[in-house]
Order: C-alpha cells, then structure tokens, then sequence
C-alpha cells in the first residue's frame, strides 16, 4: 500500500509540466517586498520587478501564459507544497535544508547574500557587533541560522520584509537582514531612509538563488533548467539585472562564459 501511495504521488508531481500545458498558464509564487525584486505597480496595480520578469520568461520558454502569486517568506513553501503555485521564483537561495523538503533547477541564476541595515550612529560596522543585540529578519530566512549560531544575534522574525523594517524603524531591533540588493537599493535611492545605511562591509553567507519545485518533479526541473541555461547562454540575465538596478555577480559572467561554448 505505501508502495503504491509513493507512486501516486510521484506520478501527479511528475505531471505538473502536463498540466501547465494543458490549461496554458504557469503559476509563479513571488515576493513583492519592494525593489528591485518585486513590486505592486500603484497605478495599474500589476506585479512588477525583477523576479516577475524572470517568471515572464520561463512562461514564454514553455511557451504559456503567466499568473504570479503574491507569497511571504511566511508562507512561501506551503503555498508550493499545497499546490497554490507551480514553481517559487521568491528570493529563496539554496540551502540544506530547503532541498531536503523541496525540488530545485539546479543551475542557479543569481547568487545572492544579507546585508545589514542600521540607522547612522548605530555602533554597528560588522557582523560581530550583533553578538547579544536584537535583529530583525524574515520568517524563514535562511540569513537566521549564521546570525544566530555565528554571530550571537537574538533574532525577532517577522512576516516578512516590510514588517522587519518596520520593526527596525520602530526601535525593536538595531540590525535588519534581508538580501544585499533590496537593502542596498534602498538607501541608496530612498529619501525616507536616509538615516539609515549598510554597516556590513562584506555580505552574509552568498548562496546560490535558484527556482523551487515540488519534490519529483524531474519533467518540470529539466524543462526550467533549460531556460536558465539558454538565460546564461544568451548573456539575458545579466541584462535583466542591469535594468532593475542590479549589479550582475562574478557567477553571472562564468556561467555566461560556460554556457555560450555549449551548443543549446
């Protein structure tokens, strides 16, 4: 019974690419924490930013149409596991852990890190200054586990990024952590945190952001793999990144190098 359980199971994950196809639309959870990731468009109330222009192109490489769901760091794997979305494209980087409970592409598309943001006078220029003081996250983040086990910091998480800073604001922490992009962005080209600035000199753990699947999924998992191969073949990405403000990694030029010598 539990062998036949298992295979039930594997063969509905593994028709997930089917049922894409046949009902002609691809559904994307991502975050819409702000820019340069993702955003709600105030006029036209459209979903907007660099993670639904990535979502754009994988639906037009399997040659569909486009739905992004609006997910939180909260809630983000459930949404997944539950069927609610197809694939996470959601500021989610690899970890051990998450690939123990969740299918991945495995060539990644970026590789991004945590940065800290404190207010002007804070005291806080490194990472070992949050020994014992307060920090504020994302539920979820994979940022919490090195705060917490190699730094000392006392985490307070929160939904998600724009209630962690927030908190930060509001004098509940001294630190938030969240990816270097967004953070940097944003006192960079935001009046309202100009009272603010990134006080870590190098970012927290680097890992690779690759796209999620449910696990089994392997029909899926290659067909995605493909586009983002094309992606780095084609130099696209590195592109993408410089229209929303981003700066492309050192990984973004060697894995355009090596897949621009590979036939597609």
């Amino acid at each position: 019974m539990a062998s036949l359980v298992f295979l039930a199971q594997a063969a509905h994950a593994d028709a997930t690419l089917d049922k894409i196809k046949q009902r002609g639309k691809l559904v994307v959870g991502v975050i819409l924490s702000g820019p340069p990731f993702g955003s709600i468009d105030p006029v036209t109330q459209k979903h907007i930013g660099y993670n639904v222009e990535l979502s754009e192109a994988v639906a037009k490489g399997l040659g569909v149409a486009l739905e992004t769901v609006q997910v939180q760091p909260s809630n983000r794997v459930q949404f997944l596991q539950q069927g609610k979305v197809d694939i996470l494209i959601a500021k989610m980087q690899w970890t051990q852990e998450r690939s123990e409970i969740l299918s991945f592409v495995p060539t990644p598309f970026e590789e991004v890190g945590g940065a800290a943001i404190s207010k002007k006078g804070s005291g806080i220029s490194k990472w070992e200054d949050l020994r014992g003081k307060p920090v504020c996250v994302s539920q979820g983040s994979n940022f919490t586990k090195p705060l917490a086990d190699d730094y000392g910091a006392q985490i307070k998480a929160f939904r998600g990024q724009p209630e962690s800073l927030l908190a930060l604001r509001g004098g509940n922490c001294v630190t938030a952590v969240h990816v270097s992009p967004t953070l940097r962005e944003l006192v960079a080209e935001n009046a309202d945190w100009k009272e603010y600035e990134i006080v870590s000199r190098s970012d927290l753990i680097p890992s690779p952001s690759v796209i999620w699947l449910r696990k089994g999924e392997a029909d899926t998992q290659n067909a995605i793999d493909k586009i983002v191969q094309q992606w780095h073949r084609s130099g696209w990405l590195i592109e993408v990144e410089k229209k929303n403000g981003m700066t492309p990694t050192p990984l973004l030029y060697q894995l355009h190098d090596k897949f621009k010598k590979t036939p597609a």
